[in-house]
């Protein structure tokens, strides 16, 4: 167990979400929630770090920086035709071609954050709590608008007490023990494939399978690190919070 941590928590929604799967081609299927890489790119919105270098990726897809979500609002999908103009040759409004693309209808999330740079938590949460981003926020696509609120601040305690707790986040598989899922009645349980962790050059240097509730509810799960945070929530972060947290 380590010193408290400050988590900084909000909610965003909108219409329609699209995170693209890096498997998918000429069907374009999406995620049902922002991997870590989207959920930098949204606080790298909010606190106005550089599009052209991807800064945002250094700032918070990586050590010194935790993020996670949870989902809000059931996950239900839909699929819409999108007309795709070429533009290589210059503007050419009559050629184009309609793809099929998956989207999720009425996304909502919760993110988790949190930084070892106090003032960039402090600085990101100002700007939340007074609803004011530096780059228009969106979901995976420029044109899927999205809208955000201020939860709260939260101390949270970092745990690996091996017991089995009530998880409200998605969970990795790299931070389960074996057998570590409890199957319970009324939940529906999936498997993802998402990409952790991304280099300013958009290269994925890690992924991973998580597990997650898509209803929004808790898993019950015996994970090798948690936290649990002061209002009762238990949350997993994407990457280990015990070897990647300087706690000096």
């Amino acid at each position: 167990m380590s010193d408290p941590m400050k988590v900084l928590v909000f909610d965003i929604w909108g219409d329609y979400a699209h995170f693209r799967k890096f498997y998918t081609t000429t069907s374009p299927l999406t995620f049902s929630f922002p991997p870590p890489p989207t959920i930098a790119g949204i606080l790298g919105a909010i606190y106005g770090t550089a599009k052209e270098t991807n800064q945002y990726l250094k700032m918070f897809c990586g050590d010194g920086s935790w993020i996670t979500v949870r989902i809000v609002q059931p996950i239900k999908k839909v699929r819409m035709g999108l007309n795709l103009v070429d533009t290589k040759k210059g503007w050419k409004p009559k050629v184009r071609t309609q793809i099929r693309t998956e989207f999720v209808k009425a996304p909502h999330y919760r993110i988790y954050f949190s930084h070892q740079d106090k003032q960039i938590l402090n600085d990101i949460a100002a700007s939340i709590k007074g609803h004011k981003t530096v780059y228009t926020l969106s979901l995976g696509l420029s044109e899927l608008l999205a809208n955000f609120k201020y939860i709260g601040e939260f101390n949270g305690v970092i745990k690996n007490d091996g017991e089995w707790v009530d998880i409200i986040t998605p969970i990795t598989e790299e931070n389960l023990t074996p057998n570590g899922i409890m199957v319970e009645a009324g939940k529906k349980y999936i498997k993802e494939k998402i990409p952790i962790k991304m280099t300013p050059k958009r290269i994925v240097e890690k992924y991973d399978e998580v597990i997650f509730e898509p209803n929004g509810k808790t898993i019950k799960a015996m994970v090798k690190c948690y936290c649990q945070l002061d209002n009762g929530e238990n949350i997993t972060f994407f990457w280990d919070l015990l070897s990647s947290r300087n706690t000096s």
